[in-house]
C-alpha cells in the first residue's frame, strides 16, 4: 500500500514533540503509514454511521467531532487525508470538507499522541534521534 501522506508535515510533528531531538526519516514514514491506516478505519466507521442515517456523504458529525477547527490551524494537509478517507470506503461514497477537516485534526492529534510517546522512548534508550523503533515500540506497548 502506498503511503499517500506526505512525510514532511508528519516529520514537522514530530520535531514539534521531540523538543531537542532529532528525528529519523524512518520515523516519519512509519508514523505517516500508521496515520493512514488509523485515517481509513475511522474513515470506513464513519461511512457505517453516514448509511445508518441514509447518507452517501461523510460528514463531519460522523466522525463524532463536536466542532471542526480552522483548516489554517492544522499541520496535516487536507488533500492527502481525503484520499486517506476514500482508502477503505465505496466510490459511490463522497466526504465533505468540514469531514476532511475533522479527520485531519483527529489524526494530527493522534500523532501528536505517538510523537510524544516515542520521544519519551527515545530518551529512555538514552539517543538523540527519534527513530521508526520508537513508533513501533509504542504500537507495540499501547495497542
Amino acid at each position: 500500500m502506498s503511503v499517500e501522506l506526505p512525510f514532511a508535515p508528519v516529520d514537522t510533528i514530530i520535531r514539534r514533540n521531540a523538543g531537542e531531538l532529532r528525528v529519523s526519516a524512518d520515523a516519519a514514514e512509519e508514523l505517516a503509514r500508521r496515520i493512514q491506516r488509523h485515517g481509513a478505519e475511522l474513515a470506513a466507521g464513519a461511512a457505517e454511521r453516514a448509511t445508518a442515517d441514509g447518507r452517501k456523504t461523510l460528514m463531519a458529525e460522523d466522525f463524532e467531532v463536536e466542532q471542526v477547527v480552522d483548516k489554517d490551524d492544522l499541520t496535516l494537509p487536507v488533500a492527502p487525508v481525503d484520499r486517506i478517507a476514500r482508502l477503505d470506503i465505496d466510490d459511490d461514497y463522497r466526504v465533505s470538507m468540514n469531514a476532511r477537516i475533522a479527520l485531519a485534526d483527529i489524526l494530527e492529534d493522534y500523532a501528536n499522541n505517538v510523537a510524544t510517546a516515542a520521544a519519551i522512548l527515545a530518551r529512555h534508550a538514552d539517543r538523540r534521534t527519534v527513530k521508526a523503533e520508537d513508533i513501533v515500540t509504542y504500537f507495540e506497548l499501547f495497542e
